[in-house]
């Protein structure tokens, strides 16, 4: 995390929501009840952040005598899994997880798995640079996963409020 605020000041850290509810199962009995867990997992699916905070409290009211220290832990944690919503909509159902992470990950693997033993550091470096550039360039020419004009206009939307309120 530091090394993101120190590279990359104006970005936010985002928890994946997936990795952050199964870990919250860890927090809970083995036989508890599926419907807390599912409620919980809902809370992603929300319009805005004032709506998943309302659900949320709710949901602690809701299970926090039976879950105790489940909703305990949600409640400390689950914060750095809501940074999604400063996003612009359309962008939210890829950010929230770190899908696209691991799949360049998950290529990246295959690729040096074939390879086995590299004859040294360079060599590995240079064939792992060269598949981030080719997922780069898929990503800006190919298919658009992200649509980064929406982040722009809404960058341009924030300065707009800022400098009025000022």
């Amino acid at each position: 995390r530091k090394a993101i605020a120190e590279t990359l000041p104006d970005a936010f850290w985002q928890r994946c929501y997936v990795h952050f509810t199964r870990n919250a199962r860890d927090h809970m009995p083995r036989k508890a009840d599926d419907d807390c867990w599912t409620e919980l997992r809902w809370l992603y699916d929300r319009r805005n952040i004032s709506e998943a905070r309302t659900d949320l409290a709710a949901w602690l009211r809701k299970w926090g005598d039976k879950y105790a220290a489940m909703c305990e832990w949600v409640e400390g944690a689950i914060e750095e899994t809501l940074t999604f919503y400063r996003l612009p909509r359309e962008h939210r159902k890829h950010m929230r997880s770190t899908n696209m992470l691991e799949r360049v990950n998950q290529e990246i693997l295959r690729r040096t798995r074939v390879v086995r033993i590299f004859p040294n550091e360079s060599s590995c470096l240079r064939l792992v640079q060269a598949l981030t550039v080719e997922v780069h360039e898929q990503w800006q020419e190919g298919s658009r996963y992200l649509n980064m004009r929406l982040l722009a206009e809404q960058k341009k939307e924030q300065m707009r409020r800022y400098e009025e309120a000022a």
